[in-house]
């Protein structure tokens, strides 16, 4: 038996008056999705337990089969898990984003929290004089992806009051630059990357070609290592983001580097399918994950979300699925993790639509694969996420 797991991040979002009140699932193009809801189980899910942030942290935690309560300790030690950095007892991992901030009328302003999507040699070069004139014995720097990187730091402020950057897209966070107590190092830290980010040459050339400046960095997502109990099973993630490359490590997957993968609407779709099922061969599971639809909703772009759902069904959940017909019986839980609504450019944590396809139990029952049918199909029954797992493998 095989078993794929295909997710679409923040796919999920509200009905908008721009497409007559349906969502942006309802109003895509996604003709695999919706035979695959047609033919398997659809119902909700809640991968973000009440209490929890929504994040693709706790989100896919979920979809993995791990219950975010009993295990989450925070996202940037998922990521470190990723580059290979090994924790110590007293090490606060951070996420650190390379932002741009606005300094306008008394005010500082979340002008963009990936920096225009930062190349990642531009952003290596960032990172290399931040851990140079910024890092020492106790606080590290870590290079990641586009804006996308890391900070250990030792004894660090784990109680410290942080935020995604993309919480804040156009809006003022002065009282974030502002908080005290265990926070005030943070803060300060934080303010002491600015003349050194102002004068970088990479923002210079940045300026000079219209693009958005990295002119600050912004430490989130803290926490201390984690342990989960193993998969019982062998398996591979392939994705684009750190995140969930370091769930799958730590999961007992083997992390597959596809080139081109970059979790935008260009990314390698193809090299990705091929990864899976080329991984499927000789694996019982793989993870596939694409990040562009939580991409372009935080950009709160209705356009480009619609495009990256019907990318995401075009060139992943149709091809992926042609060349699992020869893998014999298998079978796909197809999910989002979270909502990223493109109304509020953030996460948010209703129930996502979910279906498990079985090749040998072929239904025969026409629906979209959409947070309205999956709500109709569910009957008011909504599934804790951590249990799709166990659905899964039967």
């Amino acid at each position: 038996m095989k078993y794929l797991i295909l997710v679409g991040d923040g796919m999920g979002d509200y009905p908008m008056e721009e497409l007559g009140g349906k969502t942006l699932l309802q109003a895509a193009k996604t003709p695999n999705m919706d035979l695959l809801a047609g033919q398997g189980m659809l119902g909700l899910a809640q991968t973000v337990p009440q209490g929890m942030a929504p994040g693709s942290d706790v989100a896919n935690m979920s979809l993995m089969g791990y219950a975010p309560k009993l295990y989450h300790t925070g996202r940037s030690p998922i990521e470190a898990a990723a580059v290979g950095i090994e924790l110590g007892p007293n090490d606060v991992s951070f996420r650190c984003n390379l932002v741009t901030l606005a300094h306008e009328d008394n005010k500082t302003v979340m002008a963009d929290y990936a920096s225009g999507h930062i190349d990642d040699p531009s952003a290596a070069e960032i990172i290399a004089t931040l851990e140079k004139e910024l890092g020492g014995d106790d606080i590290h720097f870590y290079t990641g992806q586009s804006y996308r990187h890391l900070v250990v730091w030792k004894n660090g402020p784990l109680n410290a009051v942080t935020a995604p950057p993309h919480d804040y897209s156009d809006q003022t966070v002065d009282h974030l630059l502002n908080e005290g107590g265990e926070t005030l190092p943070l803060v300060e830290f934080t303010k002491k990357s600015w003349p050194l980010l102002e004068a970088h040459p990479v923002n210079k050339a940045r300026s000079e070609k219209g693009e958005h400046q990295a002119n600050s960095i912004w430490l989130w997502g803290q926490g201390t290592k984690p342990t989960l109990p193993k998969l019982k099973v062998t398996g591979f993630t392939v994705s684009a983001v750190n995140l969930v490359k370091g769930l799958g490590i730590m999961a007992g997957l083997e992390a597959f580097e596809v080139p081109g993968a970059n979790g935008w609407l260009d990314t390698n779709y193809e090299g990705k399918v091929q990864a899976t099922l080329d991984g499927l061969k000789d694996r019982d599971l793989g993870f596939l994950h694409v990040e562009a639809p939580d991409e372009t909703g935080h950009g709160g772009i209705l356009s480009e979300k619609i495009q990256a759902i019907e990318l995401f069904d075009e060139k992943v959940v149709g091809p992926v699925m042609a060349g699992m017909k020869g893998l014999g019986h298998h079978r796909v839980l197809l999910a989002t993790d979270h909502y990223t609504p493109v109304s509020t450019k953030t996460h948010s944590s209703e129930p996502v639509p979910f279906v498990i396809w079985d090749s040998e139990k072929i239904k025969n029952n026409p629906k979209g694969f959409n947070e309205v049918q999956a709500a109709r199909s569910s009957q008011g029954k909504v599934i804790p996420g951590y249990e799709l797992m166990k659905r899964l493998l039967g």
